[in-house]
């Protein structure tokens, strides 16, 4: 009876036992904790829109672990942002002017600085509607409005303004012109039919099938377009942001910027 005894005790105890060996072992056996991922904010003329986007995610299959987040505006709205301090990892406007002005208040590493792409500015009406077949025009009574980026932040805007001069139809074209906040603004302005013309990008104008482009700015009439990238001073992502920039000067992304119809510099 008393081996019995011993044996039921034996057996009412092994519970605890594998348990106690259960949480034993599941101590010194953590469960890794999963990687954290990087991130880095990439402020972007909206004339990238559609290719960044494209570009991010071919990025993040060789860069699980970093996320790339963006914001989208004119080159000069979003210099101001970063002037002010806003947590931004990367500048890649429209204009070289831009991110000169941050390089001289020291709010870019110009280590990072690389010219990731270019393009071309060209006239375009809506769809269907003649009459205007060049920049000349829109000094004449063919052209009623124009829109045109705000010339004072949106590159696409200076442009068109230095064309203008170059042609010498800036006094004819005042009052004419509807500025817009960014180059897609433009665009839609003459999508809409709202305006008779409007100055974008060439980029911009293969994406819509509602607007016809009827020229191209002439040679030497506006300053080299050029889309810069660097990373912002202070960024406490700074490593992952250069090699961003490094990937985008790349040839995998090279690739999709020429099928975008960017020039490669």
């Amino acid at each position: 009876m008393k081996h019995i005894a011993c044996a039921v005790a034996l057996l009412a105890t092994m519970p605890a036992l594998f348990a106690g060996g259960k949480a034993e072992t599941r101590e010194r056996n953590p469960r890794p904790a999963p990687a954290k991922e990087t991130e880095i904010v990439v402020a972007a003329a909206a004339s990238l829109t559609d290719v960044l986007t494209e570009l991010i995610l071919l990025y993040r299959e060789s860069k699980p672990g970093v996320r790339v987040t963006t914001t989208f505006g004119s080159s000069g709205s979003l210099a101001r942002q970063i002037d002010q301090g806003a947590p931004i990892d990367v500048f890649f406007p429209a204009s070289a002017r831009h991110m000169d002005l941050l390089a001289a208040s020291g709010r870019i590493d110009a280590a990072t600085r690389r010219d990731i792409a270019g393009n071309e500015l060209v006239l375009v009406v809506p769809s269907g509607r003649d009459g205007i077949v060049s920049f000349a025009d829109l000094g004449t009574e063919k052209a009623r409005l124009i829109a045109m980026g705000e010339p004072g932040s949106v590159p696409a805007g200076i442009y068109a303004g230095q064309v203008f001069d170059y042609l010498g139809i800036t006094g004819a074209t005042r009052g004419k012109c509807v500025f817009a906040k960014d180059v897609r603004q433009v665009l839609s302005y003459v999508e809409a039919g709202e305006v008779d013309a409007g100055i974008v990008y060439a980029t911009d104008a293969s994406q819509s099938t509602k607007v016809r482009v009827v020229a191209k700015a002439p040679a030497g009439s506006h300053e080299p377009i050029v889309y810069p990238a660097a990373v912002v001073s202070g960024s406490e992502r700074s490593d992952a942001a250069r090699d961003f920039i490094n990937w985008l000067a790349g040839p995998d992304a090279r690739k999709v910027l020429a099928r975008s119809g960017f020039a490669i510099r």
